[in-house]
């Protein structure tokens, strides 16, 4: 018995980032950058539900410990991040780390030691495509989001000219793609679109542009700040098109910062925003307990936090008492994760499916919150 003890342990100490009490996690965040508020909303979520595991007695007796790195919504400094998380705190898995640019920067260094990217907070399709085993994404493309709402929403409100307007990278190209499978599907084409480079704070031209186009539906490939200018900035000169975003967008900063001008727009969904006052019971104490903590009320990214902990804490239990990043894989392909409090759509995954679903819903701003306005569409 003894020499079996001796033998068992080495097998367990080369597993990186777990040992008899701890699995390490890490994270990349923009704490510093344009996503800030989503990185620290994030964050608090994933500790919020990694407190709850530990407090229970951990997965297997192992208890969840958090690292987080600040990328400042930067490639370069996302590649960073994961440098360090991977070979100096030699995480066991990369949770949640935000941003299309910054997960195609960071998953080399990653993939090279081994080291799972776990439903990234992007909903771009490189996050499971190509295929990859370490690769696990649990958002809804962009891509598809646009592709199927654009044709329902331009039919609802009979819009012919459609545009787009876009972040010049990764993430813009994905909203502009999915809108131009959207108009083939409709057997139309693009009236017109502009972009802008990331960062910028200044949408004047772009609006002129699309103004002078006679757009009356214009799909925004932007995320807070940008969709806050675009819209603010059309508002103020008269020039007043149903505007369609991406989940990317689906934040109460945009109400909240945007103020009155924000009303009307939509944005493509699944995880819903939960407010305090939500009417579900369940999301109301949710959310309440989420304040408590942080002295803070929650937001959809809050939520995002605490989804990305919970699948991963679910998928190791299933993997048992020794974990290593084999049998995560192969308890994941086997997971299937039910609807749960904040509305997202059931999901799963298999040896060859790295999305979880491909069904989103629709929301508008109405009278300063978000509003469900159609359910789920495949």
């Amino acid at each position: 018995m003894i020499l079996g003890a001796l033998t068992a342990a080495p097998a367990l100490a080369q597993q990186r980032g777990v040992s008899k009490t701890e699995i390490v996690v890490g994270s990349i965040q923009d704490f510093s950058g344009p996503l800030a508020g989503y990185g620290k909303q994030a964050r608090n979520g994933m500790l919020l539900r990694a407190e709850e595991l530990n407090e229970q007695g951990g997965v297997h007796g192992r208890r969840i410990v958090l690292r987080f790195e600040d990328s400042g919504y930067d490639p370069k400094r996302a590649v960073l991040a994961a440098q360090k998380l991977v070979n100096q705190d030699k995480i066991f898995i990369m949770a949640g780390h935000v941003g299309t640019a910054h997960n195609l920067a960071a998953m080399p260094v990653q993939f090279e030691r081994n080291v799972i990217n776990f439903w990234p907070l992007t909903a771009a399709r490189e996050m499971y495509e190509p295929f990859h085993k370490l690769k696990y994404s649990f958002a809804v493309p962009y891509y598809e989001q646009i592709r199927v709402m654009l044709p329902l929403l331009a039919k609802e409100k009979g819009a012919k000219k459609i545009c787009v307007h876009y972040q010049d990278d990764d993430f813009g190209m994905e909203v502009l793609k999915g809108a131009e499978a959207g108009l083939k599907a409709m057997g139309a084409e693009l009236t017109e679109k502009t972009s802008f480079k990331r960062g910028a704070t200044e949408f004047s031209s772009q609006v002129a542009k699309l103004k002078a186009a006679g757009c009356e539906l214009v799909v925004l490939g932007t995320i807070v700040r940008e969709t806050i200018g675009t819209i603010g900035e059309s508002r103020k000169t008269g020039f007043n098109p149903t505007f369609l975003g991406s989940s990317a967008a689906y934040t109460d900063l945009i109400h909240r910062l945007g103020g009155k001008a924000m009303d009307g727009f939509y944005a493509a969904m699944a995880t819903q925003h939960p407010y305090l006052d939500e009417a579900s019971q369940p999301l109301r104490f949710w959310a309440t307990k989420y304040k408590t903590k942080f002295n803070e009320d929650p937001t959809v990214f809050s939520a995002y936090g605490y989804m990305i902990i919970d699948g991963l804490i679910r998928a190791a239990q299933k993997a048992g008492p020794t974990l290593t990043t084999d049998s995560f894989i192969k308890a994941m392909d086997t997971m299937t994760f039910p609807a749960d409090l904040f509305g997202s759509a059931p999901a799963s995954y298999s040896p060859t499916k790295r999305l979880g679903s491909e069904a989103s819903r629709l929301s508008q701003i109405q009278d300063g919150r978000w509003k469900v306005v159609m359910d789920y569409v495949k």
